[in-house]
């Protein structure tokens, strides 16, 4: 796969001899900060530009009347600016409903998947993180598109196949994901105002991190590798499930998403997220409110298998479980009213005032303020 992105990566250097070059790019300017020193979303109470800034080039060009090829390049303010491939696919038009793409490409999880970095493509200053958060936005495979209509419904369906490798901040420190077999069905369709999408993935996924793998080996040295094999993350079964819903007018819209993403056997939390939002246009100016929540606070697994060891390791086990899943436990809101003000061709103003409230702890709780430029050129 690997080769695969590098040829993409090399058909795009080859357009200036070959074919017209087009170049295009988006800009996210945000700054923010919170009512306390608490972090929310990596701002805390003085001014920070990096956690959601960016700066990005895209790159495309047909290689001949059925194939072109695209390339994105992201600089992001919380990785100190430094550019990195994001997209390199190439795409072959098979028809004028249909098109198979490959190389490194989005996964279409969500409504704004495509343009989820973009933000003058929502009213937003960012899209909910609640849901648009996740660690495997992009794919390392193949995409099919095929758009229709049916009566007065217009449709499209998305597959994808692939694996997903990235390296992540965890609650316990760095890790690396692997994710592998990534099959992938999406389903989008509109009808005069309304919208309705559905996505479901299923892969077989891993987590390596020294802390993890440490506590998985302790178990292992104990003589529990039942226990051990339940509760690691390798190579178990991940599934993502999301839906979503718009009325949009023009003058007024409301909609939502729904997630789930879920490994049972693993230490990792079955974790359901949603949004709803709602707001309306008067001339320039966006007014909205949206509401959010993350929900990964479930019972801890496996303890039910701790009745069944002996008496004098029960203690410890039941303290390894809890400990390696504790760190995990998520539940928690944010309730936003933003305004985004379209100051002129391509570029909008934005700002907006979120209250933070964190289920589990409420010493976290805070309210954070934002303010955004978003351009595209």
């Amino acid at each position: 796969m690997k080769k695969l992105i590098t040829l993409s990566t090399l058909a795009l250097s080859c357009f200036a001899a070959n074919a017209e070059l087009r170049i295009n790019g988006f800009a996210n300017l945000v700054g923010g900060l919170t009512s306390s020193d608490e972090s929310v979303y990596g701002y805390n109470d003085k001014t920070s530009f990096n956690p959601e800034s960016l700066f990005a080039i895209q790159m495309s060009g047909d290689i001949n009347s059925k194939m072109s090829a695209t390339g994105q390049m992201v600089a992001r303010g919380r990785n100190d600016y430094d550019p990195a491939f994001e997209w390199a696919y190439l795409t072959y038009q098979a028809s004028d409903r249909v098109s198979i793409s490959a190389g490194r490409l989005r996964l279409p999880l969500f409504k704004y998947s495509a343009s989820k970095d973009v933000g003058y493509s929502y009213h937003w200053v960012t899209a909910p993180r609640a849901v648009y958060d996740v660690s495997f936005n992009n794919l390392d495979g193949f995409r099919f598109d095929y758009s229709n209509y049916a009566g007065d419904w217009e449709y499209n369906l998305q597959a994808g196949f692939g694996t997903v490798s990235n390296d992540l901040n965890t609650a316990v420190g760095p890790a690396r994901l692997q994710v592998d077999n990534l099959a992938l069905i999406s389903a989008e369709a509109v009808y005069n105002y309304l919208k309705l999408r559905a996505s479901y993935v299923t892969s077989k996924a891993s987590i390596s991190n020294t802390t993890i793998d440490g506590t998985i080996g302790g178990l292992r040295q104990a003589g529990l590798d039942a226990l051990a094999n339940n509760i690691a993350f390798t190579d178990d079964t991940a599934t993502f499930t999301g839906i979503g819903l718009e009325y949009d007018t023009f003058n007024w819209f409301i909609g939502g998403e729904w997630t789930e993403i879920r490994i049972d056997d693993s230490f990792f939390p079955t974790t359901t997220s949603f949004y709803i939002t709602a707001g309306f246009r008067s001339g320039k100016w966006t007014p909205s409110v949206t509401y959010e929540k993350q929900d990964a606070n479930n019972p801890f697994k496996f303890i039910d298998q701790v009745a069944g060891l002996p008496t004098p390791i029960q203690p410890v086990a039941n303290a390894v479980l809890v400990g390696l899943q504790q760190p995990f436990v998520e539940e928690n809101n944010l309730l936003s009213a933003a305004i985004r003000y379209d100051y002129d061709t391509n570029v909008a103003l934005k700002a907006d005032i979120s209250k933070y409230t964190d289920d589990i702890d409420d010493m976290r709780d805070a309210t954070l303020l934002r303010f955004a430029v978003n351009y595209v050129f």
